[in-house]
């Protein structure tokens, strides 16, 4: 089914273009498919990102995960048609644009590329061919350098404070730590204990388990 994509702040999606029409942001960007793309520069795909944390459990018992900002995949080329799902490309994407919220507001962060793009892409092809329907966010797990495609059940909750549920969905993109499969469909409440624990900490000099 569809999936059921959050609108993003618009002061947030104006800062990305805002970035994306001054010659000197693009130029000075350290994306090299950015500086060299030609044609129409567009920020599409808006998902709001947020950071797992280990530490802090909801009510369920589930990690909770905070806002850490928007990020828009940037494409270059023409629309072909503006009746176009989002979570189809319209054009190459050539890098991402991010956002954070500061105390003016939110406000254009930094531009990036790298392989997460093209994996970000192939994940919500595969989460829109899923039989029920998710709101699309990513979840970043620092401390194993993994970012994953999230797909919450409630399609209607506010993407700025949505927190993870156990029927939620996870798909962790390309590059995934070892012994995690990148593109493979997890149940929230199944892959979370797996992270959980890779990111308790090692046991003490001289105690036992």
């Amino acid at each position: 089914m569809p999936l059921q994509v959050a609108p993003a702040p618009a002061p947030a999606l104006r800062s990305v273009l805002a970035a994306l029409s001054s010659p000197t942001a693009v130029r000075e960007a350290r994306t090299p498919s950015l500086r060299t793309a030609t044609g129409l520069l567009t920020a599409e795909h808006p998902l709001p990102l947020h950071v797992l944390d280990p530490v802090i459990a909801g009510p369920d018992g589930l990690p909770r995960a905070r806002l850490a900002g928007w990020r828009f995949h940037i494409h270059a080329g023409e629309r072909n048609d503006a009746a176009v799902p989002p979570q189809e490309s319209r054009g190459r994407v050539v890098a991402a644009g991010e956002t954070v919220h500061t105390p003016d507001g939110w406000a254009f962060s930094h531009f990036c590329e790298g392989p997460y793009l093209a994996s970000t892409e192939r994940a919500l092809l595969q989460a829109d061919a899923l039989t029920a329907s998710y709101q699309p966010h990513l979840l970043s797990v620092p401390g194993l350098y993994m970012l994953t495609l999230w797909l919450h059940g409630d399609t209607g909750a506010d993407a700025g404070t949505a927190q993870p549920a156990a029927s939620d969905l996870l798909i962790p993109l390309a590059p995934a730590p070892p012994g995690i499969a990148a593109h493979r469909v997890h149940r929230l409440s199944d892959l979370v204990p797996v992270l959980t624990l890779r990111l308790a900490p090692p046991p003490l000099l001289g105690t036992t388990a």
